[in-house]
């Protein structure tokens, strides 16, 4: 074992700004709002199960359906794009009536396991050792976990008017990083396809 403090604690923010479950809040209170049942316990093990997978198999996953993770990226987009549509515009596109509630689809995934948080991992994982990565992501899990079990009382803090708010600006936001999301990794596809672009523009 390599354990490495300033690795451990430097990939701990770095998947904590990316993840940005505080930032999420909002979205929570409202799917919460619609019915959705939110169990954080739940949400949290599939959300730590799948980054912990990732960190391990994602390249080859995604390699055996012949998915990179720039396309995987642009799909995760569209996702955050509308959901970012639904806060902003306060309308219902994405149905949350399934068993588990929205514990699943879309808190664990892609609100905490996304394609940001993928790449990210793929990406630390090249620079780190993986001991200290996966003690990176189940720290920031924990916190995941801590926040999801707070949502109600941040609910009582704000009020109604406050969510309201919150709501609309960070749906503007969520449409502002799907919008990002999705610009850089369409140009890394067109960059591959057509890399004598890269001299030219």
């Amino acid at each position: 074992m390599n354990f490495n403090f300033i690795q451990i604690i430097t990939s701990s923010m770095v998947l904590f700004a990316v993840i940005d479950i505080i930032g999420s809040i909002p979205i929570i209170v409202d799917l919460k709002k619609k019915g959705g049942k939110i169990e954080a316990l739940k949400a949290t093990l599939v959300a730590l199960i799948v980054l912990i997978v990732f960190t391990f198999l994602g390249q080859k996953l995604l390699g055996l359906f012949g998915v990179d993770i720039s396309s995987f990226a642009i799909a995760g987009s569209f996702i955050l794009f509308i959901m970012g549509v639904e806060m902003a515009l306060g309308i219902e596109i994405i149905k949350y009536d399934g068993p588990s509630g929205v514990s699943i689809v879309p808190i664990a995934f892609p609100l905490v396991a996304g394609a940001g948080s993928f790449t990210t991992v793929l990406a630390l994982r090249a620079e780190y050792a993986m001991e200290n990565l996966i003690v990176a992501i189940v720290l920031n899990m924990i916190f995941v976990y801590i926040v999801l079990r707070s949502t109600n009382l941040v609910e009582r803090i704000l009020g109604e008017g406050g969510i309201h708010v919150l709501r609309k600006v960070f749906g503007i936001i969520l449409l502002a990083i799907s919008v990002k999301l999705f610009m850089t990794n369409v140009a890394i596809q067109i960059y591959s396809l057509f890399p004598f672009l890269r001299e030219v523009l």
